[in-house]
């Protein structure tokens, strides 16, 4: 059973750094890829990020790159979202999400379709205040 659990989440003010983690049980993050997504209140989710390791590929959204930068640990099996420069448009719960078809992870590194994974942790809020 794949278990996803998000932890980091937090209230900061514009310009400051949250660091959020993932952590996969079930599930290899050094095999699989694991993407970021968030959902603002009153708006739909939205893909911020991805890591996939089988191809050395890392996508960004355009509105955080340069700002956001993942990372991992496969000793923990845990990825990282490094957010700085926090805006206080960041707001939002962020999701961890890994899927179940190893095809999603090789369908292209920009490909960011939340129907596509099936794998979902809990959430973690981030608070930008400005």
């Amino acid at each position: 059973q794949v278990q996803l659990v998000e932890s980091g989440g937090g209230s900061v003010q514009a310009g400051g750094s949250l660091r959020l983690s993932c952590a996969a049980s079930g599930y290899s993050f050094s095999s699989g890829c694991v993407a970021w997504f968030r959902q603002a209140p009153g708006k739909e989710r939205e893909g911020v990020a991805r890591i996939y390791p089988g191809d050395s590929s890392t996508y960004y959204a355009e509105f955080v790159k340069g700002r956001f930068t993942l990372s991992q640990d496969n000793a923990k099996n845990t990825v990282y979202l490094q957010m700085n420069s926090l805006k206080p448009e960041d707001t939002a719960i962020y999701y961890c999400a890994a899927p179940r078809f190893q095809w999603v992870c090789g369908a292209g590194a920009s490909r960011l379709f939340s129907r596509e994974y099936s794998y979902w942790g809990q959430g973690t809020q981030v608070t930008v205040s400005s």
